[in-house]
């Protein structure tokens, strides 16, 4: 494994849905001898397979993938969390000599690892939260979203109100240290991170066809049993609100078809929808940082491009 500046190289593959992250991930760690990490908020959920297009056996081929099936889907599982664990997998993969690979969408995770954070900063205060928790669902999340800028003007501002388990994470910040979640990540971009990483940040030039893609994927899930799969979490009461699994895009656009509010059809067409959605989302995420190396897959080969900026 090697180091550059005394600090372990890192690597990881970013981008939207269906833009190819998980081929290009194996592909470099049969070519640098690397394991790869999934960076992915939903699939560390057990039994939630088709909807978070969760990487197959054969697709592994043979490369040991983490943090994927490790919580059950009523579990809670925080960015801190993640950070904790992934950065005790980067120790692991560099003391056997071989290369962590980070492979995923979900950029706060990713970020929460590879930067000095205020989710490493401090320690969960699970008593605190159940009692935001409670607090939101008597006063609505308005009300607690209006808490937070009392005390952190700065962070309610970017989070959006809906995003309660980040408002509670912000809250949750300022409640054990004094200060607010904005002036600790000020703070963290003044510290270098921990890890030399290259970010490859995949993309595609023709938005469009990347759209045609996300389609074509929800498709082949719904072929492959996706209904059937949410049918069993929803039997479950995994997709009920307040559950973590219940978020997930892929799932909670089938729950009306599920109760029998709406057609098939309509959901599936939702469904479609919200991943496009989220793909635009996850591409502003992913261009805000310059240090990044952009991957337009439909114009090169993704491989070869990502060695040569490698070397």
């Amino acid at each position: 494994m090697e180091k550059l500046n005394n600090k372990p190289r890192v690597i990881a593959v970013v981008g939207p849905t269906a833009v190819g992250k998980t081929a290009l991930a194996v592909s470099l760690a049969k070519a640098l001898d690397g394991e790869v990490i999934s960076c992915d908020s939903m699939q560390i959920y057990r039994g939630m397979d088709i909807g978070t297009a969760k990487i197959t056996e054969a697709e592994k081929c043979g490369i040991p993938h983490h943090l994927i099936d490790i919580k059950e889907p009523y579990e809670d599982f925080s960015c801190a969390d993640y950070a904790s664990l992934a950065r005790e997998l980067i120790d692991e993969i560099c003391a056997r000599g071989k290369t962590p690979i980070f492979c995923g969408g979900t950029g706060l995770y990713l970020n929460s690892v590879l930067e000095i954070s205020s989710f490493a900063m401090t320690t969960k205060d699970e008593g605190f939260r159940r009692e935001m928790e409670k607090f939101a669902l008597e006063n609505g999340n308005s009300a607690l979203h209006a808490r937070l800028a009392e005390v952190d003007k700065e962070s309610a501002e970017q989070i959006h109100e809906n995003n309660v388990k980040r408002v509670i994470r912000a809250l949750e910040i300022y409640h054990s240290t004094g200060k607010k979640k904005s002036e600790l990540d000020a703070i963290s971009k003044c510290d270098s991170s921990p890890y030399n990483a290259t970010v490859f940040f995949l993309s595609a030039k023709d938005k469009d066809a990347l759209y045609s893609r996300i389609e074509r994927r929800v498709d082949i899930m719904v072929e492959n049993g996706l209904v059937e799969e949410c049918k069993r979490l929803y039997d479950k009461g995994y997709l009920s609100n307040g559950m973590p699994s219940s978020e997930a895009i892929g799932y909670k656009e089938l729950v009306p078809y599920i109760e029998g509010r709406d057609t098939l059809e309509n959901c599936i067409a939702q469904l479609k929808l919200s991943t496009r959605h989220y793909a635009k989302r996850q591409i502003t995420w992913f261009k805000k940082n310059k240090d990044y190396h952009t991957i337009y897959t439909d114009e090169e080969d993704a491989l070869t491009r990502a060695l040569e900026i490698l070397k």
